[in-house]
């Protein structure tokens, strides 16, 4: 791309960096939209600075998100695809938080906290969900290999959900996991309401499995994933993770670890939902 063709990012854009988008360019020409600020009376939040992101009014293309997304080391701007863009996105009910906070909390001790705790609450016959580890808690996966590009495989997985016909978010930050805290996303429900630990986690999955923030809803997160795990015990183990990251997803769904992780093997895309 030609540096002519390059243009500064629009002003309202500008307004979600800490120095105002100093020396970001932009060579995708944004939809029309407008930046989201949270709204203080939700969740007793403290007034902020800046908004949260940025939100199109209409529906977005696959092909924008790849844009986008390939415009990222430039721009600072991580594309995510956001269903049910009025709750919680338009009406701002976000708890925004800063990047740097991710830097205090490990995927280990997040994982063990909920292992912990679940335990303590847990019937036996509930203990029996999480066989083979039971009460012990395995920590976290040894990485995947590399079996396609992560960021080619996010781009595939983007155009499948954009055929939803979900508006686009925009926000500023340094990694796609990242958007998890400063985008003030609480989907979580009934779980761990607090995003900052569950990006931490996903920064994680970026590193060991080529894990891509592609979309986002009220109580759902779509990710894709490049290094897949491909034998069942390595599946397992990752089947552990994702139990500790959204019960929800093995307690109300496959029903245990096991057959939870015969669904992983392979699998270029991981959604999560919360009830």
């Amino acid at each position: 791309m030609d540096d002519c063709e390059r243009r500064q990012l629009p002003p309202a854009v500008c307004r979600l960096f800490a120095d105002g988008g100093r020396g970001r360019t932009l060579a995708v020409e944004l939809p029309a939209g407008a930046v989201v600020w949270p709204d203080p009376t939700y969740a007793q939040i403290q007034p902020h600075r800046r908004p949260a992101f940025w939100l199109s009014q209409a529906p977005v293309t696959g092909s924008l998100w790849a844009r986008l997304r390939e415009e990222h080391a430039s721009s600072g701007l991580w594309p995510v695809l956001l269903e049910e863009s009025v709750q919680p996105w338009s009406v701002g009910q976000i708890a925004p938080d800063v990047a740097a906070e991710i830097d205090n909390y490990s995927v280990d001790a997040f994982m063990a906290e909920v292992w912990s705790d679940w335990i303590e609450r847990a019937a036996e016959e509930q203990i029996e969900i999480l066989d083979p580890f039971g009460p012990h808690c395995p920590g976290p996966a040894g990485p995947g290999e590399l079996r396609a590009d992560p960021d080619a495989v996010a781009d595939r997985y983007a155009s499948v959900l954009a055929q939803q016909g979900t508006p686009l978010g925009l926000a500023a930050v340094e990694r796609g996991a990242d958007a998890l805290a400063v985008m003030g996303w609480q989907g979580a429900l009934h779980h761990n309401e607090w995003n900052v630990p569950l990006a931490a986690v996903v920064r994680s999955w970026e590193d060991r499995f080529g894990a891509r923030l592609v979309g986002l809803g009220f109580n759902t997160l779509d990710l894709s994933v490049a290094a897949p795990p491909v034998t069942s015990q390595h599946a397992l183990h990752v089947a552990a993770e994702h139990w500790t990251f959204c019960p929800d997803a093995i307690v109300q769904g496959a029903g245990s670890l096991l057959d939870y992780a015969e669904q992983l093997r392979g699998k270029y895309t991981w959604s999560f939902w919360w009830d």
